[in-house]
Parts: C-alpha cells; structure tokens; sequence
C-alpha cells in the first residue's frame, strides 16, 4: 500500500480541541422559551467535524475539522433532566458515546425500550427507529454524537406527532419555527 505524508501545518487542521469548540446557533435565532428549544435540542451543541465541501447543514457550521469519511460529529451538552426528544433519521445511523456523566437512551415510536449509559459507554441507532436521550445525572452531561451514512441535513430527522402537540403547548408559533428550519413530525409505523 502507497502512503502519503502530511506536514504539521495541514495536520493541524484536523485537529480539534475541546476548549476551543464554539456552540452551534441552532437554537439562538428561535423565539420562544428555553423549555420548547430543549424538546428538540440539546441545550448545547459543540461541532467537532463536519462534511466535507460546501454541505449546508447545521453540523457544518463552525466545525474545526471538514471532511472525515462522510461522518459528523458533535458534543452534545445537557444539564440534568434535559435532552433531545424522540426522533428519527431516515438515511442515517446515529452512535452516541457518553465522555461525561450519565444518559438514559429511549427508542421506538413511543419510547418504551431504554437503556442507561455510563461514562464510556456507546450506542448506535439505525435509520428509521425513533430515539431519544437525556442526561439522568445530577450534573451537566457530555454526549458525542456521531452520524454516519445518507444525508445529513434537517430533512432527514422527523419527529413524531405527539412531539408537534407538546410543543404546541407552548403557544404562539413554535411549531411553525421549527418547521421553518425543515424539520417534520410525521414520523411513526402510521405516517401522517
């Protein structure tokens, strides 16, 4: 096998460090309580490597490290009780690895199955099943989150119907916003 060899300078750029991660404005521009963001964000998400070129998605922006064989990568940050809400990704395989704290992972349209996850611990979730996490610890939780395979755009996370009614709850346009940035609630064994 040929190798190559790369100089410092260019490796350098492929590197990304913690203390330097700048949070993704995902959830900034929206106008409406912390409470509704937290339904389908996390409360904070640092991009650790983005698509290569020009893609336009969420992860893309601000991410230190560009192209990785097609994966992305973020830290989720989530203070106690907090994490994103079922969803599903239709082309894409999540994995999410606890580096802080401890999570309870839901799956299944209506969230019945569980796991509970501890420092170090992994999960990987195929296209096409609704899942969900949050942080069951007394402290801040650190999740990396890694998608791999299909798009990775807004169009590809759908979320179910009940998730819409709870954000409705919230009044105003909520839903509309987040509609808005592509995202569904469609997803479940009987779409509508």
């Amino acid at each position: 096998m040929r190798t190559i060899d790369i100089p410092l300078d260019d490796m350098e750029q492929r590197v990304s460090r913690f203390r330097d991660l700048k949070p993704l404005r995902a959830a900034e521009s929206l106008d409406m309580p912390q409470e509704a963001k937290d339904v389908i964000y996390s409360r904070e998400l640092l991009s650790v490597i983005g698509l290569e070129g020009a893609a336009d998605t969420p992860v893309n922006q601000g991410a230190p490290i560009q192209g990785a064989g097609g994966i992305t990568m973020t830290h989720a940050k989530c203070p106690p009780g907090t994490g994103p809400s079922l969803h599903a990704h239709q082309q894409t395989y999540e994995t999410f690895t606890v580096l802080r704290g401890r999570f309870e992972v839901t799956w299944n349209d209506d969230g019945a199955q569980r796991v509970e996850l501890d420092e170090l611990d992994t999960i990987s979730v195929p296209p096409g099943v609704c899942r969900a996490f949050r942080n069951i610890g007394d402290e801040d939780g650190l999740m990396q989150v890694v998608i791999s395979g299909g798009v990775h755009d807004m169009t590809d996370i759908d979320f179910p119907k009940a998730t819409a009614e709870k954000l409705a709850a919230f009044g105003g346009d909520v839903v509309a916003q987040f509609e808005e940035r592509g995202m569904t609630f469609t997803a479940g064994k009987s779409e509508g």
